[in-house]
């Protein structure tokens, strides 16, 4: 299944070798796949990655391996903001078909105090904003807070004739479950939590995930 994922999605995507490479050893079928049920994962290795809905543009987790930081690297988020920034091209590989990158720290004023976006995308499939809030720690309550509000400035004063509600991804070190189901509960906005890693993933453990949801 993973070999025809590749082929369709190479052919989707343009890929060359270097990108096929990294791509099969990112697990990126794997990665995909886990968020499906047993009708998606064959349909996503019949036909590939097909974007119609903001679920379809996300991973989780996402692979930095490119940045080439240990495994246990200590990084500030503002640091990690630009390693990504200066891989822009790796990390839009990463990121998928789509992205168009917009600015970095977007900035915010309301009742006269200033708040940044850490990174602003727009997908040209989805026809919308996509805003990126970085945290190289455990995600908390307050974070999904934030990003609702920053969706709601931008439904408001950023988006224009033809663009639909934009998407919030908070990509984080850790996050706990319980957590986001409760504070993202009952929002209208899109907002989805993801982890990040530094290293590629363990495929056989991946395709073990992914050979229960066919079995079930």
């Amino acid at each position: 299944m993973a070999r025809s994922f590749y082929e369709q999605q190479a052919i989707k995507e343009n890929w060359g070798a270097r990108e096929m490479k990294r791509q099969i050893n990112s697990a990126l079928f794997q990665r995909l796949a886990l968020s499906k049920d047993k009708e998606g994962v064959l349909a996503l290795s019949e036909k590939g990655q097909e974007i119609t809905t903001s679920k379809d543009i996300l991973k989780d987790p996402y692979v930095f391996e490119f940045l080439e930081l240990p495994m246990d690297a200590i990084v500030k988020e503002r640091a990690l903001e630009k390693k990504l920034i200066d891989h822009l091209q790796q990390f839009l590989l990463e990121l998928g078909k789509g992205f168009s990158f917009v600015k970095q720290q977007f900035k915010i004023t309301l009742d006269n105090e200033h708040n940044f976006i850490d990174l602003v995308f727009y997908h040209r499939i989805l026809k919308c904003f996509v805003l990126i809030d970085l945290k190289t720690r455990k995600v908390k309550h307050q974070d999904i807070g934030q990003m609702n509000l920053y969706l709601n400035y931008f439904k408001e004063e950023e988006n224009t004739k033809g663009d639909n509600e934009p998407i919030g991804i908070i990509i984080a070190a850790d996050k706990h479950e319980y957590t986001v189901k409760y504070a993202t509960g009952g929002l209208t906005n899109k907002i989805f939590v993801s982890k990040y890693q530094l290293y590629l993933p363990d495929q056989k453990l991946l395709e073990e995930k992914v050979k229960e949801i066919i079995e079930r």
